[in-house]
């Protein structure tokens, strides 16, 4: 069995449908949220970067950090071949350091909570700041998980690109609420023009945030960071989401003070 983390491709695929509502929300989000000009956009933990590529494609000046060498690789053969530039950085998420201020930046699908302990998450969400214009916004993007939630959970759905059809099972393995800790397997079938069938399975985990545990977090970067909307992973801006326990897939529109 092969990592997903090693195989970008698949990686952009699964989440692949998911863009242009994305895209469409961050510039939303620019023209109400923020009264900077947006032109220099950050991506911390930016995968295979199918958002950096989408923003660029914009005309936006795009940064995209990642723990995984194999992930920025495959972003600077797909930017090279749209004749992009972007700067691709292997680094921490909880320890960034760049030479100029950014405008924005964004990180959705629970990226974030693969910051174990609250530590990092603080560590993160001041990097970012630190790394941002005042004025400046970063739009995170979390699943929230309510007290009454029920902790067995799969997910199943297909996609295809280039010939090569994919079948992705997620699964929750183990999950901890002392520890505030779940475990997911994501499974992956892959066949290809070939016929050549590849399987990849990954397991990993994810810190647990109820609204309010989410809602505590953010107290405590305050000092830098200002909630300015709420939102759901429907991506609408005129319907903005209120921090409740009914707020299950959160996108958090915060601003640099």
């Amino acid at each position: 069995m092969a990592n997903w983390y090693d195989h970008p491709q698949y990686f952009d695929m699964v989440f692949r449908d998911e863009t242009e509502a994305e895209v469409e929300f961050f510039e939303q989000a620019f023209e109400r949220f923020t009264d900077i000009d947006v032109k220099r956009l950050l991506e911390p933990g930016c995968g295979s970067g199918r958002l950096v590529v989408a923003m660029a494609e914009k005309g936006y000046d795009l940064t995209g950090l990642d723990l995984s060498q194999p992930m920025l690789s495959y972003l600077r053969t797909r930017m090279r071949r749209r004749k992009l530039d972007g700067t691709y950085v292997l680094g921490d998420m909880t320890a960034m350091q760049f030479d100029q201020p950014f405008d924005a930046a964004f990180c959705t699908f629970n990226t974030f909570r693969h910051m174990l302990d609250e530590a990092s998450a603080i560590a993160h969400l001041r990097s970012v700041a630190d790394n941002m214009r005042v004025g400046g916004i970063y739009i995170l993007g979390l699943h929230l998980i309510p007290m009454d939630a029920d902790p067995e959970c799969t997910e199943r759905w297909k996609a295809s690109a280039g010939g090569t059809k994919i079948s992705v099972t997620l699964r929750v393995t183990d999950f901890d609420r002392k520890r505030r800790q779940e475990m997911l397997r994501v499974s992956i079938k892959a066949v290809k023009r070939t016929g050549q069938i590849e399987r990849i399975r990954s397991d990993f985990p994810l810190r647990i945030y109820t609204p309010k545990q989410a809602q505590r977090l953010l107290e405590k970067v305050s000092d830098v960071w200002q909630i300015s909307g709420i939102y759901d992973f429907d991506y609408d801006i005129d319907e903005p989401r209120e921090f409740d326990n009914d707020l299950t897939d959160a996108v958090f529109v915060l601003r640099r003070v």
